[in-house]
This record gives C-alpha cells, structure tokens and sequence, in this order.
C-alpha cells in the first residue's frame, strides 16, 4: 500500500516536506491524493498539513528558491511552486474548525498542533488519511481498511459532520455514485438527519455536486437508495417513485425505469441531466383508461416545461439548459429510419447533428429500460444515427445556410428586404427537406417566384 504512494509521490511534492522537515517542521501528504492512489484513480492535486503556520511555510518556501501565492491565507493555506515545471502544491497549517453558522463554512479556524487533530475535522475516513514517505500512513480512522471494503464512512459523529457542512452529505451519495461504495448505515442516517440544511447551500454547490453524481458509473444505486437526500434537492423526483406506470411496455416504476435510462447512457453531462428529467412529467400526466392501462399524455411537453424550471433553479448556463430542453422535449419523438425524417429533425434541433445524435442515444438507453420484449425502439434510434451520418456525408440540406439560394437572390426577385425575405427561404428549406424540389439555384428561385405570386 504505502509502496503505491511511494511511487506515485512526485519529487517536487517530496522537497517541500524536506524542506520544511529541514527547518524543524511536521510535513504530511493528505486528502485526495492519498485517497485516490489507494483506489488507483487518476491523481490530481496534491495538498500538504504542516505544524508550520503559513508565515513560517513561506519564509522557509522562498528560502529555498520556491514561489509562494498568499490564495487562502485566513485558513493557514499556502500555495507552493515548488519548480517551475512542477503543479502548484496547497500547504496548509493543522487546524480545526469552529460553528458552521452557514452550513458549509467555519466562522473561525483554529491551528492546532498534530496531524491526529487535523485529520479529526475532515468529512469521511477515506479523506482522513495523511502520509508520508518515512513515516508511512497517518490513519487514525481507518480510512484504509473503509477503502478495502467499499464503505463511505463519516470521520466521527455524522450528524456532527453534516451539520458543520451540508454539502458533505451531497459530497457522501456523490462519492457512492462514483465509487460504487456503500453508505455506512449509521453515516447515511445522519445525512438524512441534516439534509434539511442543504436548503441553505448555494445551487450553484448543489448543481455542481449532482452533475459529477450524474456522471458515475453507479448512479442507478444512489438514485434508488438515496430518496431523502435526493428528492431534497429535487423534489420533482419524490412523485416519479413507485408511481405504476401500469403498462405492459415497462417493468419498472417511473423512478427505476428513469435510474435505469441515467445509468445505461454514456457519462455525457448534457445527456445524463436530460435521462434524469425526460419523465419528470409523468407523475402530473398520468392518467387510467377503462382497460386499467396507464397513460401519459403530452409527457414529454411537461416534462421539458418542468427541466426548464429545474435547471433555471439550478442556476446551470443558459445554453446547457436550452439543450436539455430540447432533449427532454423530444425524447419520445420516433421516426422512420430516412434520410427525409432525419433533416426534419434536425431542422426541429435547430439544425445541430451532435444534438441529434445525443437525442437518438437518449431514445437508445429509454427502450432498453423498458420492458425486454419492447425494446425494438432502441433499433429505430440507432438506425435513425446512420442515417444521420448519411445525411451529412451527402452533405444533404437541413439548414438555411445549405441552400443554394441566399436572402441576396430572393430580394434580387423583387422582394423587400424584411422579414418575409426569411418566411421564403424557409419555404425554400422545407420544400427541400420534403423532397419537392431539388436543392438547386433555378429549381429554388422558381419556387420562391410561384410564393411571391401566391
């Protein structure tokens, strides 16, 4: 294990604890790092405690030819160029934590004198691992043996840890998604202790933290077994769970079939929030017919209505929000495989092929969460993104900038420069996409003539 860490420790990260060794000073490598070599993840930052405070670290730093930038000094913390072809390395004083007033900062911090005590303040024993390349692992939590064992285990009381920060309790179903860790019983029953504090967690925070949920590899579990820390954030999911959607084409409650659907679809983001939402509007459409089989009239409309709601809520950026819209508004939109339908749906996409091409992925991942004998959609979709290829490999018109015309020729007919110079062209365009005229100069300007007259 720590010969894992030997190896993956960079020399430059290896010289500022000397360095700071050197000058009478505990150094110790912790957080992520240390976590995500001992999973064999991909490493990023790197982030060192030291007994030292911030002033000594960059005295002793300089002294020996190191760049330092004063990024959160208030909290003991350091940023360290220790070369300069190295990462920027954080160095930050032992410390502890006062009241949380805002549920996810400290009002004050406290530089203690021990890595035990520092580690003490830290969310989940797997984050509560220090090391260091003499002295081995800092383990006081049995972070290790919870990483061994796949558990997600709160560093102390987790009610205690929850309420310093709501965000951890996002941060524990987050790692669960992404790890394929279990919940430590008793650490999943004090988030759900303190998930009303969430409330009072920016949304930009809460956004964030969802989108990386989104996009584990375990995300149908966290989604099923989470509902209170879930449907807290977004409670247009409470609805969605066991509602029987009482239809021979699916075996899953609206809420599976949607857990399934986030889960079998690649980790793109835009594609993940749209799978998540593309039924929100079930619940609110569901309806009985005298046969006993359920219905979901227009759920597609109310359920982009309501993704437009939730991303607006979620301060996400106004194209990714525009995007999910249309996914979601779109989802159950099928077509015959053709060249004719793939450009009226592009035309319907705003003319985007990587946007079509993510709806019929989208469509892919909704039929093969249905029910095993009614999965033949799943072809359609995959049909429909040949013939998508197709269309573009021919280099076939879908938008008004393919034309072989210009707003210049229409007017050059007699037409006024205006709006009704775009109403043509567009006439143009769906004639074109329609297979009634060639998409030619003379074919279009007669076209064009025969509306004028009319």
């Amino acid at each position: 294990m720590t010969d894992r860490l030997l190896t993956a420790l960079p020399a430059h990260a290896v010289r500022i604890l000397d360095v700071l060794e050197s000058a009478g000073f505990e150094a110790w490598v912790v957080g992520g790092f240390v976590r995500d070599v001992l999973l064999d993840r991909p490493v990023h930052d790197i982030d060192i405690a030291t007994n030292a405070l911030w002033q000594q670290v960059k005295k002793t730093c300089k002294q020996a030819n190191m760049h330092t930038f004063e990024t959160g000094v208030a909290h003991g913390t350091l940023s360290v160029l220790p070369a300069p072809d190295a990462d920027i390395i954080e160095v930050t004083t032992y410390r502890t934590e006062g009241a949380y007033s805002d549920a996810r900062h400290p009002d004050a911090v406290c530089f203690v004198n021990t890595i035990e005590e520092d580690l003490a303040r830290r969310d989940f024993t797997m984050n509560a691992i220090a090391f260091h390349p003499a002295h081995g692992l800092c383990d006081p939590y049995g972070g290790a043996a919870d990483i061994q064992a796949g558990i997600i285990r709160a560093v102390g009381e987790p009610q205690e840890r929850f309420g310093e920060d709501a965000l951890r309790i996002l941060r524990a179903v987050r790692f669960a998604s992404e790890l394929g860790f279990a919940l430590d019983p008793q650490t999943l029953e004090g988030a759900n202790a303190q998930v009303e504090r969430l409330k009072q967690i920016a949304v930009e925070r809460i956004a964030t933290e969802m989108s990386r949920l989104l996009c584990g590899p375990h995300v149908h579990s966290v989604l099923m077994d989470c509902p209170v820390i879930l449907d807290t954030v977004l409670p247009e999911l409470t609805p969605m769970r066991g509602l029987d959607q009482k239809s021979p084409y699916h075996i899953y409650d609206v809420m599976e079939h949607t857990a399934y659907v986030v889960e079998n679809t690649e980790p793109d983001l835009l594609l993940r929030w749209a799978a998540l939402l593309h039924d929100v509007g079930k619940p609110a459409t569901f309806s009985v017919g005298t046969n006993g089989q359920g219905h979901f009239y227009s759920h597609a409309m109310v359920s982009a209505d309501m993704t437009a709601q939730i991303m607006k809520r979620l301060k996400m950026p106004a194209q990714f929000s525009h995007d999910a819209e249309l996914l979601v508004r779109f989802h159950d939109t099928h077509r015959p495989a053709n060249h004719k339908m793939v450009k009226r749906m592009l035309r319907q996409l705003e003319g985007r092929p990587e946007l079509l091409r993510t709806l019929c992925r989208l469509q892919v991942a909704d039929a093969n969460a249905h029910a095993p004998e009614f999965t033949q959609r799943a072809d359609l979709s995959r049909d429909f993104e040949v013939c998508l290829d197709e269309v573009l490999a021919a280099h076939e018109a879908f938008t008004l900038a393919d034309l072989a015309i210009t707003g210049s020729d229409v007017m050059a007919l007699g037409v006024e420069a205006g709006p009704q110079v775009g109403t043509l062209l567009n006439v143009a365009l769906d004639a074109v996409i329609n297979e009634e005229v060639p998409n030619e100069r003379a074919a279009l300007l007669e076209l064009i003539r025969t509306q004028d007259r009319a």
